[in-house]
């Protein structure tokens, strides 16, 4: 399997900015132009673009989709995009507009009937965003955990149609502490899909680890914060991933 890594850009209030464990207090603006940081990606070989509406998320709709589907226009490569979508008209304006795979997290646990509709009309374009603390999901924006476990919520999904889940450590994004690795190769695993990682990439090494479950179904990982503060870039990461067998550009 493949493995892709996905610079992220989150959007709150028109601009790039990134938070702290999802705190909205705790809040880094590190650009005025989420389009403008989108073609820096690119420029650096991004074949994938993560967007986030942070404001999307708190709200519970999508609240920044005009720079979204300006972003989806004017880049190359595809991108992802989660915040607050939770109908199908919305995800359809998205899709039409260009967006190639559209992340639902919330609807996902309270409303599994539309979760259903939606994964067996466009399974293959819709990846399921389970936001995590302590491995129970989290939902609206991280504000409220739930009891729900994730593992067993992933594998009910999947029997609805689930191809592609986004695993994010609440307690490790913006933290740069390393990513989760135990809990998404698990998750992975017990689904037998496709499971991507967000939250606590800090360095090089944590890429290298994550790819090494390529095989379990760890395709990919999502990176904020350690590009963002120069870590290291996007073409070092890149590079480092080239020199595995299991990468796939």
């Amino acid at each position: 399997m493949s493995f892709i890594v996905y610079p992220a850009i989150d959007i709150r209030g028109g601009k790039c900015v990134r938070l702290f464990q999802g705190d909205y207090g705790q809040e880094t603006v590190y650009a005025d132009s989420p389009l403008a940081m989108a073609k820096r990606w690119v420029e650096q070989g991004a074949s994938w673009v993560h967007l986030v509406d942070l404001d999307g998320a708190k709200e519970g709709k999508p609240a920044n989709v005009a720079i979204i589907k300006e972003i989806a226009r004017s880049i190359p490569v595809p991108v992802q995009v989660g915040g607050g979508i939770r109908t199908v008209e919305q995800i359809a304006d998205y899709l039409e507009a260009g967006v190639a795979r559209v992340i639902v997290g919330t609807a996902a646990i309270e409303d599994e009937p539309f979760t259903k509709r939606i994964l067996q009309n466009d399974g293959d374009k819709i990846a399921i965003g389970l936001d995590c603390r302590n491995g129970l999901v989290a939902t609206r924006g991280w504000l409220t955990t739930t009891d729900v476990q994730a593992t067993e919520l992933a594998k009910r999904l999947v029997t609805y149609g689930a191809e592609t889940f986004i695993y994010t450590d609440i307690a490790r994004d913006g933290t740069m502490t390393g990513p989760n690795v135990e809990e998404i190769a698990a998750l992975a695993m017990a689904t037998g899909k496709s499971v991507i990682a967000s939250g606590g990439v800090s360095q090089l090494d944590d890429l290298l680890t994550l790819a090494a479950h390529a095989s379990d179904g760890v395709s990919g990982a999502i990176v904020g914060k350690a590009l963002y503060t120069d870590a290291f870039t996007l073409e070092e990461a890149l590079q480092r991933m080239e020199g595995r067998e299991s990468y796939v550009g």
